[in-house]
């Protein structure tokens, strides 16, 4: 800003950076808005000048991750409710600040701490309020994704929408259709990673709704049972707000309970069950996390954790190796952090389930710390040993397997000599 200063140059800093600086937050990334053309960018700041959007004004200056340097503009038509097909490049930085989201982003400061706020994001920062620039539905048929954008900021900060935004907000929710996948999957996350998620959840079912129509059978639906005193998606969101702010443990709870309505039943005595429901729940959330294209490894312990958070845990060691085998530490860790979450959303009165949780993990920690073997690299017996007895080929790890689950059981000890006698007598 000082070296674009020193040419002649107006140069501010905008957007998120200025929101949070004003909020007492610490930014985590710096956009500066300035008069002056891409090309003198460029030149001003040559060789450590990128020209990623020359098209639309932006330079990026610098190493890492770089500060955006866009120049004032106005933006032309968008045709994809996304990008506009042209811009217009201007002297006003209350033009450029005009075509921005919401107010509390639309808000410049200068290198002396001076601050450009035509339209009040100040005091609706004050007010914790979120609010469109000039006319909502128009923000938000220029750029679908501002809507999601706007669900974001409400969710990490913990602001209203305002009514005329939020109205705008719902009757523009169908233009999401036209907007890339990823971006919708990235902003969804931001979303769910927010520590006000539950109100965002809770007050925009019908928005969310429109990239994830799996989830509206949820909205309002009665369990009729005594472990919930919500509906199903009430309970959805308290579980997503009663875990950490991990991508994937949010993600697990939004998904876990999709399968209730399709197989809800009612007992003689007017009780609802839902059994398999964990079936239908994966068979959903397979579908969201393709459509999403969320990549391979998150999708498959998403849907691990999403199969097995209603699954019994036997309060046992041999239990617990037997998870361990099966499924790794990260994921039963991770699984019983989704536990704890599902139960918290749940009535209060059957909570002492963490204290179980409590107790197995415990017992996950003693077995750990143990040395205990639960895994084909932990056992005394190798590969070479078992083709040494004559085995080859699929038989091997067979063996190697079999003689991995007596020890897991305490059949027998993790002692060589003895699995590869119990191996000569019995499994050969």
């Amino acid at each position: 800003m000082a070296r674009l200063e020193a040419a002649g140059y107006e140069a501010w800093c905008v957007g998120g950076a200025v929101r949070d600086m004003l909020l007492g937050r610490t930014p985590g990334d710096w956009d500066v808005t300035t008069g002056a053309l891409p090309e003198a960018v460029v030149e001003l700041f040559a060789p450590r000048a990128l020209p990623t959007g020359l098209r639309h004004g932006t330079v990026t200056v610098g190493g890492g991750r770089g500060v955006e340097v866009t120049t004032y503009r106005v933006d032309g038509t968008y045709l994809d409710s996304r990008h506009p097909d042209h811009v217009t490049f201007t002297r006003s930085l209350r033009e450029d600040l005009a075509r921005r989201d919401f107010t509390v982003n639309a808000i410049a400061m200068d290198l002396r701490g001076e601050i450009a706020d035509p339209f009040g994001g100040r005091e609706d920062l004050e007010r914790g309020v979120l609010r469109a620039v000039g006319e909502a539905e128009r923000r938000f048929e220029e750029d679908a994704l501002r809507i999601l954008r706007g669900l974001r900021f409400a969710s990490r900060l913990g602001f209203s929408i305002e009514p005329g935004t939020d109205s705008a907000i719902r009757r523009c929710a169908p233009l999401l259709r036209k907007i890339a996948t990823e971006r919708i999957r990235e902003e969804l996350t931001g979303v769910l990673l927010g520590e006000h998620v539950l109100e965002v959840l809770l007050s925009y079912p019908d928005v969310l709704g429109v990239p994830l129509p799996e989830v509206l059978p949820a909205v309002g639906f009665d369990q009729r049972s005594p472990y919930h005193c919500y509906d199903v998606w009430e309970h959805t969101a308290r579980a997503v707000a009663a875990a950490k702010p991990w991508p994937v443990l949010r993600w697990t709870l939004l998904l876990h309970d999709l399968g209730k309505p399709d197989t809800f039943t009612v007992d003689g005595e007017g009780r609802g069950h839902f059994y398999g429901h964990w079936r239908k729940s994966v068979e959903k959330g397979s579908a969201i996390l393709d459509r999403l294209r969320f990549d391979h490894q998150s999708k498959r312990t998403i849907l691990t954790l999403v199969e097995r958070h209603d699954a019994p845990l036997t309060l046992s060691e041999k239990a617990v190796r037997r998870n361990l085998s099966r499924y790794g530490e990260e994921t039963v860790r991770l699984l019983l952090e989704v536990k704890r979450a599902d139960n918290l959303a749940q009535a209060e009165r059957f909570r002492d389930r963490l204290g179980l949780l409590d107790q197995w993990e415990a017992l996950l920690n003693l077995v750990l710390e143990q040395g205990d073997c639960f895994t084909l690299r932990q056992l005394a017996v190798k590969g070479n040993d078992v083709m040494a007895l004559g085995l080859r080929g699929p038989a091997v790890g067979r063996c190697l397997s079999a003689l991995l689950e007596l020890v897991i059981d305490e059949t027998l000890p993790n002692d060589r000599e003895i699995l590869l006698d119990y191996a000569k007598e019995k499994l050969l």
